[in-house]
């Protein structure tokens, strides 16, 4: 049997319409019309691997890349509003983001390379709900809100609710995600660590953090795991035991191992179960000490610049 007869020959999508939408109401009346065999595409980067694999069979693609009004990064009452369009590359350069959530940039540095940062989309990655993804893990950790939109208005879901499963998301027939929100919690501070085994591959683990902090205890705690059998892994039970503690590098170790415990690794060509539940308790705890340490630098900043004000001066 040569190579084609093993399934390494050329890799062609099955057959399919394309329409190019000119606004996102278009984008949803498109959606609505073609209905469960449509897709958005955007940077494709995604998607079309799997539909060259032939594990992925959209009958129609409609193309969302002139959709200018989902490309932004802006503050709004109290969170961090991403348009789903927004590149990698602009939240790898949005000094906004890093500032606010370094987790972002953290990740963002080890997302493929410069050409799929260039054309990939932060919507895109979520909505490909691939258990290995980096941003899954990253809007995990923040307890990121995902708005979708459909003929029928927009409505919130929280993260843990936006993944069913791997590869499949709560937007329904004829709906998009429109924007992703990150809540901004005070004292806080994230990080985000990845074990692969070249630069820009796909994770063997990874696991972000976010902490914030009232005084010297953990007071809100958020974590997101990559390639451990679900997409945005969140290790409940880790999160649980750490509120209202404060950090250390013994509790920080306890919460990794809770966190490998939870999780649900497969062995494949990327190491055992064994050796990934290992890296789930040693990344998990890393990214605690420096999400930690982030949080504490950001307070003392934040103190000097209070502690300088003049008299009467308000910030």
């Amino acid at each position: 049997m040569g190579p084609r007869g093993r399934g390494f020959g050329i890799q062609v999508p099955a057959a399919f319409e394309y329409e190019r939408a000119t606004s996102v109401a278009d984008a949803i009346a498109l959606l609505s019309r073609f209905g469960a065999n449509a897709r958005v595409i955007a940077g494709g980067h995604s998607l079309l691997p799997m539909m060259k694999l032939r594990l992925a069979r959209p009958e129609f693609l409609i193309d969302i890349n002139d959709l200018v009004e989902l490309d932004y990064i802006r503050s709004k009452g109290g969170s961090l509003a991403i348009g789903s369009m927004t590149r990698h590359r602009a939240l790898l350069e949005s000094q906004v983001v890093g500032k606010l959530f370094p987790i972002f940039h953290d990740a963002e540095r080890v997302i493929a390379d410069p050409i799929v940062r260039n054309r990939g989309t932060i919507g895109g990655s979520l909505c490909q709900a691939d258990p290995a993804e980096d941003l899954g893990a990253v809007c995990a950790a923040l307890g990121a809100i995902c708005v979708i939109e459909g003929a029928l208005g927009r409505r919130e879901v929280y993260i843990e609710d936006f993944y069913r499963g791997p590869y499949d998301t709560d937007i329904g027939v004829g709906e998009m995600l429109v924007e992703i929100r990150i809540p901004a919690l005070p004292n806080s501070g994230s990080a985000y660590l990845k074990v692969d085994r070249k630069a820009g591959d796909w994770a063997v683990v990874a696991a972000g953090a976010q902490v914030s902090l009232d005084g010297p205890v953990l007071h809100e705690v958020g974590i997101g795991l990559a390639a451990v059998g679900s997409a945005g892994a969140y290790a409940h039970a880790a999160r649980a035991v750490l509120r209202g503690q404060e950090p250390g590098p013994k509790l920080f170790a306890d919460a990794g191992r809770l966190a490998a415990q939870g999780c649900e690794p497969v062995t494949d060509s990327r190491g055992s179960a064994e050796y990934k539940r290992h890296l789930v308790a040693e990344l998990t705890a890393r990214a605690l000490t420096k999400a930690t340490a982030r949080a504490q630098n950001r307070g003392r900043k934040t103190a000097g610049r209070e502690g300088t004000a003049p008299e009467g001066r308000r910030y």
